[in-house]
C-alpha cells in the first residue's frame, strides 16, 4: 500500500558531541524532542548538516537508532543512508527499514566525478534492491549531480524512488523536474534543501524542504511553510527575508556547518565541537559570529541579547537592509557563483 507523500519541513539533525568527541546521546534525544515540540514535520538525520561523512558506519547507524527511538513515531524520519559504495548503501537501507524510517535519502556518489549514466546506474541498482522508499539527494557542490533526464528515468523505472531533495537552489531546474516527473508520478515529492529560496520553491510546486535553518529556528520555518501554503504571502515574504539573513550568516561566515552548530548552542543546547578540527583563527571568528547570531535570534525573542547589547541592524529586521548588509550578501552570492563555476 503506497504511503503518503513526503511533505513539509524535514529538519536536518545536527549531532551534539561530548567533551571526548563522541555522540552526546542525552543531548541528541533532548534536541529531537525540542524540534518536534516546535512543529517540524519530520526529522532528517545523517545528512550534510549532520556531517554524516565524519562518522563511522556504526555511529551513523547509532544516530538513526537514537532518533527513531526518541521520536517514537511522532513524525516521519527521513534517514540519510549514503555509504561509500552501493553494496553498503543497500545494507543501510535494509537496516533503517527495520528501524521504521519513512524513507531514506541518498546522495549521488561523491569523491569520483561520475557521468550521468553512472549516476543513473547507481540509483537504479539501489531502487531495484531497497526495501524502503528512496529520496534522491542532489547536492552538486559536494557530489556528482543528478540531472533532469536521470531523475525522469529513475522516477519512471523505480517505484521505490519516491522523491528528490534538491540543494542546488536553482528554481528553473526545480520547475523543469516537476514538469517532467509529476504527470507520470503525481505522488512523487520534491523537496528543496536551499533555505534562501524556501518560499518561492513552495510556490512553484515543491512539497516542502529539508532546511538546515529549521534546526535553529524551527518556529520560523514552520510558520513560513504554513503561511505560504495557505496563501498568506505578505507574512510569508517577511519571514523569508529574515530567514535569508540568518541563513547567509550561518552558511557563509563559518565552515559549514559550524555556523549552524553555534546558533543551536544559543537556543540552549550544548553542541560541542564537531569532528573537523579548527584553527585558533577559526575559533575566534566563530566567537564573533556567535555574538552576531545572538543578536539576530534576540530580535525574534529566541534568546537574550549578548552582554553589552546589539548594534542597530544586528537583529533580524522588519524592513530593508543597510548598505553594509547588502554588500555582505552580494559578496556571499558572488562567492557561491564562483564555487558553482558560474562567475
Amino acid at each position: 500500500m503506497p504511503q503518503e507523500r513526503l511533505q513539509g519541513i524535514f529538519t536536518p539533525n545536527l549531532i551534539p558531541m561530548d567533551s571526548a568527541g563522541e555522540i552526546n546521546e542525552p543531548e541528541l534525544r533532548r534536541y529531537v524532542d525540542w524540534l518536534i515540540d516546535r512543529g517540524v514535520h519530520g526529522l532528517y538525520p545523517n545528512g550534510s548538516t549532520g556531517e554524516f561523512t565524519r562518522f563511522t558506519v556504526e555511529e551513523r547507524r547509532r544516530i538513526i537508532e537514537i532518533v527513531c527511538d526518541q521520536n517514537r513515531g511522532r513524525v516521519p524520519v527521513l534517514a540519510g543512508a549514503a555509504e561509500a559504495n552501493v553494496k553498503e548503501t543497500i545494507k543501510a537501507c535494509e537496516y533503517y527499514h527495520e528501524l521504521g524510517v519513512r524513507a531514506v535519502a541518498i546522495v549521488a556518489p561523491f569523491y569520483y566525478k561520475l557521468s550521468p549514466d553512472s549516476v543513473y546506474a547507481y540509483f537504479r541498482e539501489i531502487g531495484r534492491n531497497t526495501p524502503v522508499d528512496v529520496t534522491l539527494y542532489n547536492i552538486p557542490m559536494f557530489a556528482s549531480p543528478i540531472d533532469l533526464p536521470t531523475v525522469q528515468r529513475l522516477s519512471e523505472e523505480c517505484e521505490k524512488i519516491v522523491a528528490i531533495k534538491d540543494s542546488s537552489g536553482e528554481i528553473p531546474h526545480m520547475i523543469r523536474m516537476i514538469q517532467a516527473v509529476r504527470p507520470n508520478r503525481p505522488e512523487f515529492s520534491f523537496l528543496t534543501g536551499w533555505d534562501a529560496a524556501l518560499m518561492p520553491m513552495i510556490l512553484i510546486g515543491c512539497d516542502g524542504g529539508t532546511n538546515a535553518s529549521s534546526g535553529v529556528v524551527p518556529e520560523l520555518t514552520r510558520k513560513l511553510y504554513d503561511l505560504t501554503v495557505s496563501g498568506q504571502l505578505d507574512g510569508a515574504r517577511q519571514i523569508q527575508y529574515d530567514l535569508v539573513q540568518l541563513f547567509d550568516m550561518m552558511l557563509y561566515q563559518a565552515e559549514f556547518p559550524n555556523g549552524f552548530r553555534a546558533a543551536v548552542d544559543l537556543r540552549g543546547f550544548t553542541m560541542g565541537d564537531g569532528r573537523q578540527p579548527q584553527s585558533d583563527n577559526q575559533r575566534t571568528d566563530l566567537e564573533l559570529l556567535s555574538r552576531s547570531l545572538q543578536c539576530m535570534l534576540a530580535g525574534h525573542g529566541f534568546t537574550d541579547e549578548p552582554v553589552g547589547g546589539c548594534r542597530a541592524g544586528d537583529a533580524l529586521t522588519d524592513g530593508g537592509l543597510d548598505a553594509q548588509e547588502i554588500g555582505k550578501i552580494v559578496q556571499s552570492v558572488v562567492a557561491e557563483l564562483k564555487n558553482r563555476g558560474m562567475a
